[in-house]
């Protein structure tokens, strides 16, 4: 299943794996949900890999996607893997421990 923009609303589980823990990834990543009006949450992992759950409109979704690629100005991105799933009425975004 792809997120095709047409508004419809969408869930993204993904994991993101590179230098990504101790950079703002977490907390630029809350910030850019919100500006896009994404729900979910984002938390680091005892691998060293951020995962995160994105659920919205499916073109703000896919822009959360885009982000998660960069990441913040100290991050260093080497894989991002994505699963849609159903979604599950997740509101607001917070950033979990």
């Amino acid at each position: 299943m792809t997120a095709d923009g047409d508004g419809e609303r969408v869930r993204a589980h993904v994991f993101v794996g590179g230098r990504v823990q101790g950079v703002t990834y977490r907390a630029t990543t809350r910030r850019e949900a919100t500006e896009r009006g994404v729900d979910g949450w984002v938390r680091n992992l005892d691998d060293g890999r951020v995962e995160a759950v994105f659920e919205g409109p499916a073109d703000a979704v896919e822009g959360m996607l885009a982000y998660c690629h960069e990441g913040p100005t100290r991050a260093r991105v080497d894989d991002v893997s994505v699963e849609y799933e159903p979604p599950a009425g997740i509101e607001g975004f917070e950033i979990r421990r």
